[in-house]
């Protein structure tokens, strides 16, 4: 029988998947530059996950803020 963070863990799962799949169904157009830091975001990056706009450390650093601030 699961326990609960098995199951939070299916359910981080089954969002990031979602999320992932609502970004290439919209096909949007990756940026070339990072809206945080200014610096070029990888060719690999932004044809992996069309319509990123940050870098990877920026949507690290964007996510954990997230984690930890939800707005209300």
């Amino acid at each position: 029988m699961p326990d609960l963070m098995d199951l939070v863990q299916e359910r981080e799962l089954e969002v990031l998947r979602h999320q992932i799949a609502a970004s290439r169904i919209t096909g949007g157009i990756s940026a070339s530059i990072c809206e945080d830091c200014d610096m070029p975001i990888p060719a690999a990056r932004r044809a992996a996950f069309p319509g990123v706009m940050r870098c990877v450390p920026c949507q690290e650093l964007t996510e954990q803020q997230q984690k930890h601030f939800r707005k209300s």
